[in-house]
């Protein structure tokens, strides 16, 4: 555990047990035990390797957040199972009722004259476990977003957007209006051939003589059919 001013921290090691293609995660505690609000930043040395979830927010006083590093499926194993990579976990006095919407780039900002309280975390890999509640199944996201130098070491902001399911609202609603037009056509046509068939049974009482019987079964069968083709739209 990591005890600074602001966060207290805990682990200060993220540990994920390796195994070859598949996504590993592990999470972090962020506990604030202050009366202050405290915004918290995220970044890492290897942003294409990893996502953190939320790699911004706000941890409310005396109160406590956690955070989800997942770590991308790998088609290799490092050499002796050993990680480089680092993570730096940025943290600050935030306004009274500061919302996540609300973090700037500019409150992490130590030649604004800003406090910024930072942790350093190690990564390691150990044998692999049975499944956490924490692991998580997505794999798409984008491009980092910022990053800094500390110390030669460069961290980047691990922030991944995943992407969100397709809006599909706009070719329903085609569909529905191609359906109605057609139902709409179906009832027009429908009515037309029974007004045709009850003017030829009216022409054929006042004569008193027939029609086709042939004539008569196809436009039935015309109406019965698209009495179905109106059911079914």
């Amino acid at each position: 555990m990591s005890n600074g001013e602001l966060l207290q921290i805990e682990p200060i090691e993220l540990q994920f047990p390796f195994e070859l293609k598949k996504q590993i995660s592990c999470s972090l505690q962020l506990t604030n035990k202050s009366d202050d609000y405290v915004a918290f930043k995220v970044k890492t040395t290897n942003p294409k390797k990893y996502c953190v979830r939320p790699n911004t927010g706000i941890v409310m006083p005396n109160s406590t957040c956690d955070v989800i590093v997942t770590m991308q499926a790998q088609k290799e194993a490092p050499p002796d199972m050993q990680c480089k990579d680092k993570f730096l976990l940025q943290s600050v006095v935030a306004s009274p009722g500061t919302t996540p919407k609300d973090i700037t780039p500019e409150m992490f900002n130590k030649e604004s004259g800003n406090h910024v309280e930072e942790c350093k975390l190690r990564v390691a890999y150990v044998p692999p476990q049975p499944p956490s509640p924490v692991r998580e199944g997505s794999e798409e996201g984008s491009s980092p977003r910022a990053s800094i130098s500390e110390n030669g070491a460069e961290f980047h902001n691990p922030s991944r957007t995943y992407a969100e399911p397709q809006d599909n609202s706009s070719e329903a609603k085609a569909l529905i209006s191609k359906l109605t037009e057609e139902k709409n056509s179906a009832i027009e046509q429908n009515n037309k051939l029974q007004k045709e068939l009850e003017f030829l049974r009216r022409e054929s009482s006042r004569s008193h003589g027939g029609i086709p019987f042939m004539y008569v079964i196809i436009v039935g069968l015309l109406g019965l059919f698209l009495g179905y083709l109106l059911k079914k739209t």
